[in-house]
């Protein structure tokens, strides 16, 4: 029950036109698909006995679960599809319970609960209480007022008790994706958050400002190791961090790619731009101290982030870019040709 929120979630292997299922996409999809069996028969069962008002509403729901799963495949998109699933299921609860009596408000629990599976917390609680709303209006009247509060009391609990659990298992969550993204040494994101953040640009639908990747190396490194240390390597790879951080702008994405070698996505620049962006980066290391008596420089390798190409492919031309300015004699920067 850890919510939709911004945090970005694990992505299963379900594949869709090549295209990986989001966490959120699969639990949508699973929790319409386990709907189905259980609704299903009781409609076939209420047409036969002639309950049609209440079998109308079941079907309807197997309908609606259908369509949500038909969409969310097709399409990957699950935020608007999590809302109206929890509002098909609120509303086929509080239909049937004023259709077919205080027999059935036990669909109330399971049907409150599944919201915190699909929505944030806060929403999931909203939806809940205006349905309690409307159902204590819906039994006011049918039954004693003990039992009334009985079943608002428990209904209240069993949301308060999911909201915590929810609110608590998505801020653990989040902490965690935060950490397993994390360079330990340099605090910048690592090889895992940029291909992730690289498999998402190249995913999204949506038109979007043109982006550019950047490789640096820090040149003659194991020299450094070597003659120095492993400790003042450390100390420079952290200061080149926080020197790139203080050289980029908030939409740029900074990860140490491996090793020596760390990684740029400039959202929003194309290739003249991110050419400039590599070449102010290029100056301000050569012109830094980032380790006393030892002048240090970087060689970079930018590619445009088309498209109409993979994540790979845009890796393999901006690392081909920077064996390039290396074999140039480094501490320099080399721009791949948009074909």
């Amino acid at each position: 029950m850890s919510g939709t929120g911004k945090a970005s979630a694990p992505r299963w292997r379900w594949l869709s036109g090549g295209r990986q299922r989001r966490q959120e996409e699969v639990i949508l999809m699973l929790l319409c698909a386990l709907s189905i069996p259980s609704i299903l028969p009781f409609g076939i069962y209420r047409l036969l006995q002639g309950s049609w008002a209440s079998a109308m509403v079941d079907m309807a729901l197997v309908l609606a679960m259908s369509a949500v799963i038909a969409h969310v495949w097709r399409t990957g998109r699950y935020q608007v599809a999590s809302l109206c699933v929890t509002i098909f299921y609120s509303g086929g609860m509080l239909a049937t319970v004023y259709l077919r009596g205080v027999g059935l408000v036990y669909w109330v629990y399971p049907t409150m609960i599944a919201a915190y599976f699909v929505l944030r917390p806060s929403v999931a609680l909203a939806i809940n209480s205006v349905g309690l709303v409307v159902l204590v209006a819906i039994l006011h009247g049918q039954v004693e007022v003990l039992n009334l509060a009985t079943i608002i009391v428990t209904i209240g609990l069993v949301n308060l008790f999911a909201y915590i659990f929810s609110y608590r298992t998505g801020i653990q969550a989040r902490r965690l994706h935060k950490a397993a993204e994390r360079d330990f040494l340099t605090g910048v994101g690592n090889r895992r958050a940029l291909d992730r953040l690289l498999a998402e640009y190249a995913q999204e639908r949506r038109p979007q400002l043109e982006s550019s990747l950047l490789l640096l190396d820090l040149d003659h490194f194991k020299q450094i190791n070597d003659q120095y240390g492993h400790a003042a390597g450390d100390k420079v790879l952290v200061r080149l961090a926080a020197l790139m951080q203080r050289h980029t702008r908030s939409s740029d994405r900074i990860f140490r790619y491996g090793g020596e070698e760390f990684a740029i996505i400039a959202t929003g620049a194309g290739l003249d731009a991110a050419a400039v962006l590599a070449e102010g980066m290029r100056g301000a290391v050569e012109s830094a101290t980032l380790l006393e008596g030892h002048p240090i420089t970087i060689s970079i390798g930018v590619a445009y982030m088309d498209k109409s190409q993979t994540p790979e492919a845009w890796l393999a031309l901006a690392d081909k870019m920077l064996y390039a300015a290396k074999q140039g004699g480094r501490n320099a920067v080399r721009v791949a040709e948009v074909s």
